[in-house]
């Protein structure tokens, strides 16, 4: 098999993308497509799983054909995604869980937010089981959204047949196999994994008991690890939609972010050294420890949810790059750099990111370009280490002005406010005994030197980045060749296909400043806490 090419298919909260890997984990290929997402409110989003089946057929066939390779060749396939929710019929069909009735609108997104209220009252019953998320569980997590279902669209909810994490649903329909991943289960729907069981006392105390008495047949009742072979391989239909031969090894898949961290975290030093850091969307932190560690606020821990055989804790920033995409829209001038970024081919965050290192003579001095501005970045609340997802965003120290100067600073307070929030989640994790010694990046929001360097000095820890330029489709890569046999474990895929490319370390006197504002972020932070309470 020195010939193999692998496939990794992920399916973020935009797109759906495709890239083919060979066994030294270099990236021959990539290809993308658009999925739809219908959002209502600040609460409301949902999207289709035949969208984002079709976007990923489409994009598999494109990056297969910009490789210029024989099909034949590809000998492992890995899924990875969001961790949104998908609610299928006894027959496998799309069932509406929109308010439009619509079934093609059968996925209630990771960020959908309508299931607060069932995710506080399943907090206040206290359960054991919470010990496993951090003591809170959050409305971005499947039970909740499954409690919501069952109490407010009862007839979607007693047809489902299948109720899939996205991952598991594009491994299903890419095998027919109805087996989940420990990594979906353990880290968004409450699987023991360390114990191999579902808690029906879990279920039966919070208003699910039928998914319990059904012995929860619909969510899954065979879990595997990550990289598990599903099924006989690729069905003669899934293979006819991609444009692959039927029979190709097909892995267990990860929830998007978690094939970031296979992608970065065995870089250098070992995955226990390592906090591995996704910058999209959304943030994720993933931090493995050989033996459990509990932090408050910080999901997990959790068993073999990413590297098996390895514990994981979770964190993160429910908005990340979709915070800094809200909070320069804000601005008079956001109009302008739209266009001019649009003119020059660019995403506006890299854009205001190349504005603001040319007034620069070290990224380090970025923190300047922020003076007397201070943001935290909470517009959707608080995933760790707080587990609030009351908690909103606040701006301090604006002005009267309007031009795009302006603008750049309000990016660069943006970002610090990001690697604050970033820095509470290393110390709280510290603090409880899962210290880390580098920050291991990827993401499409972290891509550029200016982002980087400003995480590294806000955290005061190294960054260091990949090799790859794509980080979780090599992730979701390294799956597919795992389920190949091409590997015999995922480290060793791993250690085999991932590499290192650039440090960037903290500056001492800019850390020193960034001390100053990460406190000033701290007391923004009490301060809104509360005025909530008030």
């Amino acid at each position: 098999m020195t010939d193999a090419i692998f496939l990794g298919i992920d399916v973020g909260t935009g797109s759906a993308r495709a890239g083919l890997f060979d066994a030294a984990g270099h990236m021959l290929s990539s290809a993308r497509r658009g999925i739809a997402m219908w959002q209502e409110g600040a609460d409301i989003a949902e999207q289709s799983s035949n969208d984002i089946w079709s976007a990923v057929c489409a994009a598999t066939r494109e990056a297969v054909a910009g490789a210029g390779i024989d099909p034949a060749r590809i000998a492992g396939i890995g899924f990875d995604a969001t961790c949104s929710l998908v609610v299928l019929d006894r027959a496998g069909r799309p069932l509406s869980v929109s308010a439009s009735g619509e079934d093609r609108r059968n996925i209630i997104v990771w960020m959908d937010h309508r299931a607060v209220l069932q995710a506080e009252r399943i907090n206040a019953q206290g359960h054991p089981v919470l010990r496993y998320v951090g003591d809170v569980i959050s409305p971005e997590m499947e039970t909740p959204k499954l409690l919501w279902l069952r109490e407010n669209m009862p007839r979607t909810y007693e047809e489902a047949g299948h109720f899939f994490d996205l991952a598991d649903y594009l491994g299903w329909r890419a095998t027919g196999d109805e087996a989940r991943s420990s990594c979906t289960v353990t880290c968004k729907w409450t699987y023991l994994a360390h114990e191999d069981r579902w808690d029906p006392t879990y279920f039966r105390s919070i208003g699910l008991e039928d998914l319990a008495d059904d012995h929860f047949r619909r969510i899954g009742q065979r879990v595997v690890p990550p990289g598990t072979p599903l099924g006989a391989g690729l069905t003669d239909q899934a293979a006819a939609d991609l444009g692959l031969r039927p029979g190709i090894p097909v892995a267990a898949g990860l929830i998007d972010a978690h094939a970031g961290g296979i992608g970065t975290v065995g870089l250098s030093g070992g995955a226990e050294s390592n906090l591995a850091y996704v910058f999209g969307t959304s943030s994720c932190t993933m931090t493995t420890t050989r033996d459990p560690v509990f932090v408050p606020g910080v999901w997990g821990p959790y068993y073999q949810a990413m590297v098996p055989g390895m514990w994981l804790n979770e964190g993160g920033q429910s908005a990340a790059g979709a915070a800094i995409d809200q909070l320069v829209a804000f601005h008079p001038a956001a109009p302008e750099a739209e266009a001019r970024a649009k003119a020059e081919g660019q995403p506006l965050p890299v854009w205001l990111a190349h504005g603001a290192a040319r007034r620069l003579a070290t990224l380090s001095d970025a923190v300047a370009l922020a003076e007397g501005l201070h943001v935290v970045p909470e517009f959707l609340g608080n995933r760790a280490p707080f587990a609030d997802p009351h908690a909103r965003a606040v701006i301090a120290g604006l002005g009267m002005q309007r031009d795009l100067d302006s603008l750049i600073s309000l990016y660069v307070a943006g970002l610090c406010g990001v690697a604050y929030g970033l820095r509470q989640i290393i110390e709280a994790q510290d603090k409880a005994g899962a210290p880390i010694d580098r920050i291991v990046i990827s993401g499409g929001a972290g891509q550029s030197d200016l982002v980087r360097q400003l995480l590294a000095d806000g955290t005061r820890k190294p960054v260091l980045s990949s090799e790859a330029a794509e980080p979780v489709l090599l992730g979701s890569a390294i799956l597919g060749a795992v389920a190949s046999g091409r590997f015999t474990d995922m480290v060793q895929a791993m250690s085999a296909m991932s590499r290192p490319a650039r440090d960037y370390l903290p500056e001492p006197s800019a850390s020193l400043v960034h001390d100053a504002r990460f406190a000033t972020f701290r007391r923004l932070q009490s301060v809104m806490r509360e005025a909530r309470e008030a």
